[in-house]
């Protein structure tokens, strides 16, 4: 063989080895993957951080997110507080985590690390109002807002993005009516909105993303219903969504219905009111108590979850001006709860706070129909969840 050959053969031999070693790897790796599916593993780089509040430990529980499966893996969790109570829940750009301690009347604040663990940062900051319930981030990520149930207010704090922390701006707590629970803030316009369960309204304010202050719109608050307590706006900014837990509707046997309004978003005097769609109230041909309320990222559905296991998941397709239609088959007889209702970013799973813990599906891009995630419902280390919040 002349030394050219030979040197060609080497060539081979040495593409064949590494060849050899690339399956070798590859299904070793496949493999591992396979022998940890039952311990429901999540897989490098195929797992989304999520955080949930845990009101009866006092604390704060990291969980993961399958973004394959949907499946739902407990991980870390904060040290136990007593009195505290933390219920809402809002991350700033997987840089600081706000919890907010309705029975301790504070906001904590974590800092999030590349893991996706927690630590705490300071002292918690006195809320200014009672009983915190709820808290979201603006936006532009300048604000926390929490909506504060016993004392009828918001609060409003400023946040420093590079240490997390908090300062009340001018003027907070704003008074928000009678026991505000749920607060949305659109992600167009300067508007924020909140329920009143006990009297059936909602408070609407003009938000300057200035200062933080709140004011009320020209004719807040709005009636819209016995309850009302969970909000979802459309992807659009256009309408809102309100579900009033306790409606009755007229010679039907279903309790609860879901009122629908137009946002005005003329700037003006009238600048946020909130007008009915036609034919709103929305309700569902059977079931009982509407309560959490979200819109699908692709702006097709509304869902609403009720407690309990019969005619509990409500599916709406939205018209282009507001309008709800029940889709077939709905309401569907599975597994919910009234504690949240959240979908990823990417409309692949759906999940909902319950006694029982964290219920998961997956639902149908086309129909809605939703099916169970295997092994739902995911524990959340044996006690009721508060709120959820998924990171980007």
């Amino acid at each position: 063989m002349s030394f050219q050959g030979a040197a060609r053969a080497a060539l081979r031999g040495k593409s064949f080895v590494r060849g050899t070693l690339v399956a070798a790897m590859v299904l070793s790796i496949a493999l591992f993957v396979s022998c940890q599916g039952n311990k429901k593993v999540p897989v490098f780089g195929q797992s989304q951080n999520a955080y949930v509040t845990l009101p009866n430990s006092g604390s704060v529980l990291l969980v993961r997110i399958n973004q394959i499966t949907g499946a739902i893996t407990s991980e870390s969790q904060t040290p136990q507080v007593a009195g505290t109570s933390p219920n809402g829940v809002a991350l700033l750009a997987n840089k600081f985590l706000y919890a907010a301690n309705s029975q301790a009347n504070t906001v904590s604040i974590f800092n999030v690390a590349s893991d996706g663990t927690l630590t705490q940062n300071g002292t918690p900051v006195p809320d200014g109002g009672s009983g915190p319930s709820n808290a979201v981030i603006d936006p532009s990520g300048k604000y926390l807002l929490v909506s504060n149930s016993l004392s009828s207010n918001v609060s409003v704090f400023s946040i420093d993005t590079s240490s997390g922390a908090l300062t009340a701006v001018a003027g907070s707590p704003f008074y928000a009516n009678e026991g505000p629970g749920d607060i949305l803030v659109p992600a167009v316009g300067n508007l924020v909105y909140v329920s009143n369960s006990a009297i059936g309204t909602v408070t609407a304010f003009n938000f300057n993303t200035s200062t933080g202050a709140l004011t009320p719109v020209a004719h807040s608050p709005f009636y819209s219903g016995p309850g009302a307590s969970g909000l979802a706006v459309d992807a659009t900014g256009s309408f809102l969504y309100v579900a009033n837990t306790s409606a009755v509707n007229p010679q039907s046997s279903t309790v609860g219905n879901i009122s629908a309004y137009s946002i005005n978003a003329t700037a003006g005097a009238t600048y946020g009111d909130l007008s009915p769609v036609d034919g709103s109230p929305f309700t569902a041909i059977a079931g009982s108590g509407p309560t959490a309320l979200v819109v699908d990222p692709n702006n097709r559905f509304l869902f609403a979850t009720t407690p309990g296991a019969n005619y509990s998941i409500w599916c709406f397709t939205i018209s282009s001006n507001g309008q709800l239609t029940e889709v077939l088959n709905s309401p569907f007889s599975v597994a919910a709860g009234a504690l949240f209702a959240i979908i990823d970013s990417k409309g692949n799973f759906f999940y909902i706070g319950s006694p029982s813990g964290i219920q998961a599906y997956t639902y149908d891009q086309n129909t809605g129909q939703p099916s169970v995630i295997e092994s739902s419902p995911f524990s959340t280390n044996g006690t009721p969840p508060g709120k959820m919040v998924i990171a980007p």
